[in-house]
């Protein structure tokens, strides 16, 4: 997905009406132009009319499109926030939670989709170093997941359980989202080290399999020192 985290690299924008392609062109558009311009002179030194400038459109456009200047950066990617419970709300009858969540985060590795961390493409490093160096998005970022995407995960758990169990929801969500998001933050090392997504995948794939297995089993003894 190397032209916006949240445009569906699968579309066809020839099959869409005339505007409706115009309209997601512009927004990918603003978005590159956007990020462009933080990864060069950094966030809070950029500012929206400027962006406006650059993408040779007005600033009432830009905001028609991306309410916040945070939002240039963000939007796209908080659009998944809801995804984990859509997995899990759409899953195949007998299939865990963990189960599904774990066929779903290691397809999205075999794609190098850039919500899994393992993508060289340099908009979407750009993205992640821009969030990294900027308070503001770093901290936005993390409550996205530990509070919406968090609540929304615990809602669809909970309204799946017949003993309708709030506790074991709440953590199994937590543990979930936390194995995802651990594993997401050392793919993204890797690829800000420089490595190549394609080589990392192997260890990327190893990695996300022991995380889940770690949910579906348990820590059992793990901390007590023995084997």
């Amino acid at each position: 997905m190397a032209t916006h985290p949240g445009f569906d690299a699968g579309l066809d924008l020839d099959a869409l009406p005339l505007r409706e392609r115009k309209k997601i062109q512009t927004g990918i558009r603003l978005w590159r132009t956007a990020v462009g311009l933080f990864a060069e002179r950094g966030f809070d030194q950029v500012s929206v009319a400027e962006i406006a400038a650059a993408a040779e459109v007005s600033k009432m456009t830009v905001f028609n499109y991306f309410p916040s200047k945070e939002d240039l950066v963000m939007s796209p990617m908080e659009q998944h926030l809801d995804e984990p419970a859509r997995v899990v709300r759409e899953r195949a009858p007998g299939t865990s939670a963990v189960a599904a969540l774990r066929a779903h985060y290691l397809a999205a590795l075999e794609r190098f989709d850039p919500s899994t961390g393992l993508s060289d493409d340099p908009v979407v490093l750009d993205v992640v170093r821009v969030i990294h160096r900027t308070p503001a998005l770093l901290l936005r970022a993390t409550t996205g997941y530990d509070h919406r995407a968090q609540a929304l995960l615990t809602a669809e758990l909970l309204a799946q359980d017949p003993a309708g169990e709030e506790l074991t929801a709440r953590i199994a969500a937590a543990q979930l989202l936390a194995a995802q998001l651990t594993l997401t933050g050392e793919n993204q090392r890797r690829m800000l080290a420089g490595g190549r997504a394609a080589d990392a995948l192997p260890a990327a794939l190893d990695q996300a399999r022991r995380a889940f297995a770690l949910i579906e089993h348990g820590l059992g003894d793990y901390g007590s020192g023995t084997a």
